[in-house]
């Protein structure tokens, strides 16, 4: 298992985090999965022992018993809490009022107390906003998160699902305010989907920040079980809830890349898929969930995986984004300003 820097900070993270959605059971979130405490106890102690120290939860799973349930499993294995990084979120609704939800300064502050007593901890390492609140001003927000910093629950702030130029516009906030900066972007990203190359990539490459990406198997559906024009298996999350959204059409295609080196590998196309976005020089940790613990320990396994620049390059080509104003103007242009030789202009 191998480490890398949450963002600009000195902290340092595993290229695996354990993710936490399937933990629980209620209300919508069932779908995800239904894991209780022994199941997750054996999840975090396989993740623990393969060397991963990263945990990512949030408060909206399953109503809270997500969170709930990390706190008693780090508790069961007498876990030193020290040696864990933890993460969660605040945005979801976590109740009928209508200050139940969002990111104003009274669900952030109340937020976090809530999440400290089901973890049973008395701080957060990263504490994340879980999306954009179109109701509160990116000031209200930014200053209540600086002021769980200095309360001292949270040590770090980062982002989940924000536009490029909302992360950005909060980054200026927080200089021109002298709040604490997000360090991380937890963003949907698989072979798949590879959209946030177009501009969160070179955001978080220009501001120094950390790059977890979310559902890197989109959804179970880069799996290897699914096939175009077929169901899929019966019990899948794909099949109950075909979610995140995901261009089917290249996903089957970079499926039918990767079986063949998944075979030359022996390992399962679950594996090329991670070991694919694992190699992505960008992404600092990748986060990965699992209904079974069979699927846990296949997943654990995509980190020995070695791709070759061969199966690389197979790889990028049929997972390419198609040119999008104006990225491909910016490329033209700044080809254009080359010499003849290749050099760039004088």
């Amino acid at each position: 298992m191998r480490f890398h820097k949450l963002g600009r900070t000195g902290l340092f993270v595993s290229e695996v985090c354990l993710g936490t959605m399937t933990y629980g059971g209620k209300g919508f979130w069932a779908i995800m999965g239904d894991l209780g405490l022994d199941p997750v106890v054996e999840q975090l102690r396989s993740a623990v022992d393969a060397g991963v120290n990263f945990i990512d939860t949030a408060n909206v799973y399953h109503e809270g018993e997500s969170e709930k349930l990390v706190g008693e499993a780090i508790g069961k294995l007498g876990l030193a809490r020290h040696s864990l990084v933890l993460a969660t979120k605040v945005r979801g609704r976590m109740g009928p009022g209508p200050n139940d939800v969002g990111l104003s300064r009274k669900h952030v502050l109340a937020s976090i107390d809530e999440s400290l007593r089901r973890l049973k901890t008395d701080h957060v390492d990263l504490f994340q906003i879980h999306g954009v609140d179109v109701a509160t001003p990116l000031e209200e927000t930014l200053d209540a998160l600086g002021d769980v910093v200095r309360a001292g629950k949270v040590r770090y702030v980062g982002f989940c699902n924000l536009p490029a130029w909302t992360a950005m516009k909060a980054l200026a906030i927080a200089e021109r305010m002298g709040l604490p900066r997000f360090v991380s972007a937890q963003m949907y990203y698989s072979i798949a989907s590879r959209e946030i190359e177009r501009e969160v990539v070179p955001l978080a490459r220009e501001e120094g920040l950390a790059i977890l990406p979310w559902s890197p198997l989109a959804g179970g559906l880069l799996s290897g079980k699914f096939a175009a024009g077929e169901k899929g298996p019966e019990g899948s999350r794909r099949a109950s809830f075909d979610f995140p959204i995901v261009d089917k059409g290249r996903a089957f295609g970079c499926i039918e890349v990767m079986r063949p080196i998944a075979l030359e590998h022996g390992v399962s196309v679950a594996q090329i898929a991670l070991a694919y976005v694992l190699h992505k020089p960008f992404v600092t940790s990748v986060i990965i969930g699992a209904r079974t613990q069979e699927q846990l320990v296949d997943n654990l396994a995509s980190t020995k995986v070695v791709l070759s620049e061969d199966e690389l390059r197979r790889l990028d080509e049929v997972s390419a984004l198609p040119p999008e104003y104006p990225g491909w103007m910016v490329d033209w242009q700044n080809t254009r300003d080359k010499n003849g030789d290749g050099s760039t202009r004088a």
